[in-house]
Parts: structure tokens; C-alpha cells; sequence
């Protein structure tokens, strides 16, 4: 992760979040395309874009999904290099736009 080797840390955590309450951070395979896909897919299903929501604004779908996948993710940081497994990386997810979005990366250690 480009962003954590700017802290020069060697050993520590970088806590990744964005500040908005219609996107959110996961972290899941990378190497398919197809898991992603999979994921938007059975997510639709499970929180539809209509399904008589309260909220007036039209974007309750993207509220809730938020709310599922949740605002951030915690990584550990080894050696100046994120852990993660083979397989994964870190995805920002986005349920109500396009539209500008901000994420923040607080890095901690030594």
C-alpha cells in the first residue's frame, strides 16, 4: 500500500476509513474480478435499490449497504509492508455515486 510506505513505519497499524455514510472500505479477494462482482451482485439482492424505505432522499439502499460492509478496516503493518493475504486487497466501496469521496490513512508504530 503506497499510502502507509509515505509514514515510514516499520511495524505497526494503519487504520483506513472514510468519512461517508453511503460508501465504505472491505477488504476481500483481488485476483478474480469475478468475486467482486459476485459480491455487488448478491448485495443488490439482499439491499435493493426500492424496497419502501422511509428515507426521502432515494439513497437508503446505500445507507444500509454502508452500514454492512462498514466505514474502515484495520491493517497490520510488518516490516513497512501491509499484511495481507494472497489473495486480498483493499476495495472502497461505492453505493451512491459517482460523486467525490474522501478516505483517510492514519498510520501508528515504530
Amino acid at each position: 500500500c503506497n499510502a502507509v510506505r509515505e509514514y515510514d513505519v516499520a511495524d505497526g497499524l494503519a487504520i483506513i476509513f472514510t468519512p461517508h455514510t453511503t460508501a465504505a472500505i472491505t477488504i476481500n479477494e483481488n485476483a478474480d474480478p469475478d468475486v467482486c462482482r459476485d459480491i455487488v451482485m448478491e448485495t443488490n439482492k439482499m439491499v435493493p435499490m426500492q424496497d419502501g424505505y422511509r428515507h426521502f432522499e432515494g439513497n437508503s439502499a446505500a445507507h444500509i449497504k454502508s452500514s454492512l460492509f462498514g466505514a474502515g478496516e484495520t491493517l497490520i503493518i510488518n516490516k513497512g509492508e501491509v499484511v495481507l493475504g494472497t489473495w486480498q486487497g483493499i476495495y472502497f466501496c461505492e453505493f451512491d455515486g459517482p460523486r467525490q469521496r474522501q478516505v483517510q490513512i492514519q498510520v501508528v508504530g515504530r
